[in-house]
């Protein structure tokens, strides 16, 4: 059982930056895929970012792509969500995720799930 607990939301302008980060505890951090996605309000959770056990590999979806960039530390059992060049559009709570591999796009195919932090980016 992987706990998960989501820090660093906010408040920002468009075009200001942001990092979350995503502190595990219990099983074995270092041997999942680690993702976010996010949800803003009256919408569908949706996908954001994964990161591979050993955090050589990353996938994005088409909206975060080239803004933001997702990065993990096993050593300190958390992952990090660095996002830039932030839009009105990136307003949601936003979640850290556990599964078994990072090619997986829809949630249901994650195990398991943090709280959540709310990201608002004011235009």
């Amino acid at each position: 059982q992987v706990q998960l607990v989501e820090s660093g939301g906010g408040l920002v302008q468009a075009g200001g930056s942001m990092r979350l980060s995503c502190a595990a505890s219990g099983g074995t951090f270092s041997t999942y895929a680690i993702g976010w996605f996010r949800q803003a309000l009256g919408k569908e959770r949706e996908f954001v970012a994964t990161v591979s056990w050993s955090g050589r590999n990353t996938n994005y979806a088409d909206s975060v792509k080239g803004r933001f960039t997702i990065s993990r530390d096993n050593a300190k059992n958390t992952v990090y969500l660095q996002m830039n060049s932030l839009k009105p559009e990136d307003t949601a709570v936003y979640y850290c995720t556990a599964g078994a591999t990072m090619y997986r796009t829809k949630p249901e195919h994650y195990d398991y799930w943090g709280q959540g932090t709310q990201v608002t980016v004011s235009s």
